[in-house]
């Protein structure tokens, strides 16, 4: 299995407070962990939304850096959906 490089930015709602969008970066940190190689987690933190999200103005922004095989960024995106919480993800793969 070849491993390609990824780049996965997370928002996360702040309704819950920065504690509940600490505990979501630390969920998917860990499943990316099991599923592939973090290399680094740049957290922007709090940051307005341009547009309102579920009545949301503010979000926690997080990219995560990581390796994994092809299939793992489609499963990804699938638990960011169904995950309270997670209000947007981006998934890239990088040259």
């Amino acid at each position: 299995m070849s491993a390609n490089n990824y780049e996965t930015m997370l928002v996360f709602s702040v309704a819950n407070g920065e504690e509940g969008a600490q505990e979501l970066l630390a969920k998917f940190k860990d499943l990316i962990e099991k599923n592939g190689e973090l290399e680094s987690i740049d957290e922007w933190g709090k940051r307005r939304l341009a547009y309102p999200i579920n009545d949301e103005a503010e979000g926690y922004y997080a990219i995560y850096n990581y390796k994994s095989g092809p299939d793992f960024p489609a499963e990804l995106e699938r638990i960011v959906k169904i995950t309270d919480g997670a209000l947007r993800s981006l998934v890239v793969r990088k040259a």
